[in-house]
């Protein structure tokens, strides 16, 4: 290579990282900066009318997994925040399998519609994001609520005598976080399976597979990419859940995002809500990197 085209070349790379750097500065600025600014606050002592002292203190990292008693002084493990993890994790995992399990067969019914009627179809699925999701999530409460819709016509129907009890529980969060997260599992899923090539359905069925071979050996592999993509695109913000849970659970069923918004707010106690913002998001990271992996160790074992 000549020295011209050296010149060039280098002329060409510093033309491109100047191009780049607004939307570098805004990406440092935007992301990273309020994380550092988390970080910072979490090692930092709360003030007695909310805020931070500026004086180094890790008890916001200890209290988001120990408490100290108020009358003896020893210490033991928060259990109130133990649960709300817990009860965060497990209601994201059964929202995301909820949604696979509804969103697969709704993805596959719009991709072997004929191609002029699918865009009517994936207009339905996409029309709730133009709706807020406070309204969305009252429109739920509203059918489930004990003089809701969903009630009003069971005791009409004569199959209950008294309203069940649905919302309040954690029955109603699940059936909010479907609702409001199904549109982002559907979407991956009928994006792998609109390049599917359903002539090795054909093939499968000639060689007399199974309906359910051929949905497990042939079909789910092939949209395997769609379903991580789905599956993360709504586990991740069904862990971090705030506006759902809390109109949906009642401030009864807490879950991680409410905890935090309950620190800054009511609580005061900003070091503490910042150390248990940094785990949700190592715990994001921690299931990202576990599924990742997983799904990776799979594709491998399989060629």
């Amino acid at each position: 290579m000549t020295d011209l085209s050296l010149t060039a070349a280098k002329r060409a790379s510093r033309r491109r990282w100047i191009l780049l750097a607004p939307a570098l500065i805004l990406l440092v600025f935007a992301a990273s900066g309020p994380l550092l600014i988390t970080v910072i606050f979490s090692l930092l002592t709360p003030g007695d009318y909310g805020g931070v002292v500026w004086k180094f203190s890790t008890d916001g990292w200890f209290g988001v997994f120990a408490q100290r008693d108020i009358f003896d002084g020893t210490f033991g493990w928060s259990d109130a925040h133990l649960s709300i993890f817990w009860r965060s994790v497990k209601l994201s995992l059964i929202t995301t399998v909820a949604c696979l399990f509804f969103g697969v067969p709704t993805a596959y019914f719009i991709a072997t519609r004929p191609k002029k009627q699918r865009g009517f179809w994936m207009l339905l699925i996409i029309i709730p994001f133009w709706t807020n999701l406070l309204i969305r999530t009252f429109a739920i409460l509203e059918l489930i609520r004990n003089e809701g819709t969903v009630n009003s016509l069971l005791i009409w129907a004569g199959v209950i005598d008294a309203p069940i009890q649905i919302l309040y529980t954690e029955f109603s969060i699940i059936l909010g976080m479907v609702y409001v997260y199904l549109p982002l599992m559907v979407l991956p899923v009928y994006a792998s399976m609109e390049r599917f090539d359903f002539s090795l359905v054909e093939a499968a069925y000639d060689l007399y597979a199974t309906r359910f071979r051929v949905l497990r050996r042939v079909i789910l592999p092939l949209v395997k990419p769609g379903i991580v993509a789905g599956s993360i695109l709504v586990f991740v913000p069904s862990l971090g859940a705030y506006v759902t849970p809390r109109v949906m659970g009642g401030g009864n069923q807490l879950m991680l995002g409410n905890l935090i918004e309950l620190q800054f707010g009511q609580g005061r106690n900003w070091p503490l809500g910042a150390a248990l913002s940094m785990t949700l998001l190592a715990i994001v990271m921690v299931a990202l990197i576990v599924y990742v992996r997983a799904a990776g160790n799979e594709e491998v074992q399989h060629g």
